[in-house]
């Protein structure tokens, strides 16, 4: 395992080697859902949730739906469905030990994201789960995030990846599929790759709500 040879260990340290801040990054910060955060929750289809268990383990996992899944209750209140995954509920069990979560909200051609921090509750409220029916499937619970930071983050990470613009990506051949990554990381020695990329297949199909 490597091991860092020249550490940053204290905030003054950090502090000393960042350039200043200007004053519109710590005011920029907000505890609500306002109409700028309200109206970019509207046109959101993808959404990455970070949480963190008693212990320390961290996870992120990632949420996508047609724009509007996201449902703004309040000014301070949102509900985020769940819908048929992988059965892990890595974000679900971490929230019933610690609350805390953030979330990094994507608007498809937008160089932007909002950032969104607070805590959550897992729910069963009969009009939230009504809400965010989609496709007939109607969730077995929803998240319930209650706001307490949001603010806008400049676009240059999504400048220096390209993510909109596909004439500079690159190319995917050679990359293992997921159906080999699993094979493989899932110790499914013995089933066949063909059988996994059927169940993978009908996953993507016939799965998504």
């Amino acid at each position: 395992m490597y091991r860092a040879k020249k550490t940053i260990t204290s905030a003054a340290d950090l502090q000393g080697r960042l350039s200043t801040m200007h004053p519109s990054q710590v005011n920029k910060i907000i505890d609500h859902i306002d109409v700028h955060v309200r109206a970019w929750l509207a046109r959101t289809t993808f959404v990455t949730i970070a949480s963190c268990d008693a212990k320390g383990n961290m996870d992120v996992s990632p949420k996508g739906d047609p724009a509007g899944f996201i449902k703004v209750l309040d000014s301070k209140t949102l509900v985020i469905p769940d819908r048929i995954g992988n059965f892990r509920a890595d974000t679900f069990f971490n929230v019933l030990e610690n609350p805390r979560v953030g979330m990094l909200c994507v608007v498809p051609k937008r160089k932007e994201v909002v950032r969104i921090n607070g805590a959550a509750q897992i729910v069963r409220d009969d009009d939230l789960l009504d809400m965010t029916t989609l496709n007939g499937h109607r969730p077995d619970f929803a998240l319930l995030m209650h706001v307490e930071e949001a603010f806008f983050h400049c676009g240059k990470s999504m400048i220096r990846s390209r993510m909109w613009q596909p004439e500079h990506w690159g190319t995917i051949d050679g990359l293992p599929t997921y159906s080999e990554a699993l094979k493989d990381h899932g110790k499914m020695h013995d089933t066949p790759l063909s059988e996994i990329e059927a169940r993978m297949a009908y996953n993507e199909s016939d799965r998504l709500y």
